[in-house]
């Protein structure tokens, strides 16, 4: 693994990341409980998650698709850091439902700004034999910072337990080293023409009827699977009903994320020389084991397994789409693209989540697990029979 060609660019990308998900990742275990605290119920917290998710995912395209109409990268980045970043703060100091409600949304809203244009950086600092690599260590990065968040929540809550708005100042001290990391990013001259012209929200969803064929076949079959891909939050579900304590299921939630950012980046340079749709079916070979294994298991020592496998799966396959992505794309529309797909598979993971949880209640867990399992091996049939470029 030669890290001497990462670039300067991808490092900044990456260090970004890692600071911003290490101030997300602080709070994911604690969001449900704090909120509760202050008056929220059980369904006023889904609505507040569906609606977060959903602006986020309709932004993506939206910004993905201004980015590439100015021409500009640096902006939307900074931009969407700095919302995100602000966000932690608003969460501790506002503690009535309307106003974290509107943190919780400024908070994806940011992460809508920035994706398309963030990894269309990313597309341009690879080549076609680098997109793996690059893509891999940026995954590496950003899954590291859902390691170290965690992990100093755990610590900061054993000291002081139930001190949860101190938390949320602490996630700013990250998010404010991201803002401030971003600020040595630099737009680079681009080699295309860009049009200057009114952009409605909805215009991204052009960019499905105009692209190529090996695009709409790609993103069929990743949305696919997307739907049923539901939220990791099953998993740890399972994991609690087959008997684990609070800690140890938080314990393989942070195992996960460690196996994922160890093994990101050496799969992406691996999947540079096999090519990424082999590595992308592997990953779904793993997720398939997975949750059929997630069916019958009931020990620690059977389910810490699977979680490793599913951070292999993870590493396998994250970064690896959007690389793949862009590799199928023009340059002058990157951002549009990966927005386009980002967007629509927002989308399909809160109808993943409704059916998975339609599923658990009517039939019970282990069937969840065995009808994902089972629609997945269908997809792995649909990319192993369509031929990309």
């Amino acid at each position: 693994m030669r890290i001497k060609k990462i670039t300067r660019t991808v490092w900044i990308l990456s260090l970004i990341s890692l600071f911003t998900d290490m101030a997300s990742e602080m709070l994911y275990p604690i969001m449900p409980i704090y909120l509760k605290t202050i008056g929220f119920s059980i369904v006023l917290i889904g609505v507040l998650e569906g609606f977060a998710e959903a602006l986020a995912g309709l932004s993506k395209g939206y910004f993905g698709k201004l980015s590439d109409s100015s021409g500009k990268r640096v902006p939307f980045v900074q931009i969407g850091y700095a919302l995100s970043a602000l966000s932690k703060p608003m969460m501790a100091v506002f503690s009535f439902p309307l106003w974290i409600f509107i943190a919780r949304t400024i908070d994806r809203f940011g992460k809508g700004i920035r994706t398309g244009a963030r990894d269309a950086i990313l597309s341009d600092e690879a080549t076609a034999e680098t997109k793996g690599k690059i893509f891999g260590f940026h995954r590496s990065m950003d899954t590291l910072g859902a390691v170290l968040g965690p992990a100093l929540a755990l610590m900061y809550l054993y000291f002081y337990p139930q001190d949860y708005k101190t938390l949320f100042y602490l996630a700013f001290i990250p998010g404010v080293l991201a803002v401030g990391a971003s600020r040595f990013l630099k737009d680079k001259t681009k080699s295309y023409s860009t049009e200057k012209k009114h952009i409605p929200f909805f215009s991204f969803l052009n960019y499905w009827k105009k692209s190529s064929a090996q695009y709409r076949k790609l993103v069929i079959g990743l949305l696919l699977f997307t739907l049923f891909n539901s939220s990791d939050i099953f998993l740890l579900l399972k994991a609690k009903q087959a008997g684990l304590s609070d800690t140890a299921v938080i314990g393989v939630y942070i195992f996960y994320n460690l196996v994922y950012a160890l093994c990101a980046f050496p799969l992406g340079i691996f999947a540079d020389k096999i090519g990424l749709k082999k590595m992308f079916v592997f990953g779904l070979s793993l997720f398939a084991m997975v949750y059929f294994g997630m069916a019958f298991s009931t020990s620690f020592y059977a389910i810490a397994s699977l979680f490793f496998i599913y951070g292999v799966y993870a590493a396998a396959t994250e970064g690896i789409s959007k690389a793949w992505i862009s590799t199928i794309s023009d340059r002058k529309d990157t951002a549009t693209a990966i927005g386009t797909y980002s967007g629509f598979q927002s989308i399909c993971t809160m109808l993943a989540s409704t059916l998975a949880g339609v599923i658990w209640y009517q039939f019970g867990a282990n069937a969840t697990f065995i009808v994902t399992g089972i629609a997945t091996l269908g997809i792995i049939v649909y990319f192993s029979f369509q031929s990309f470029r």
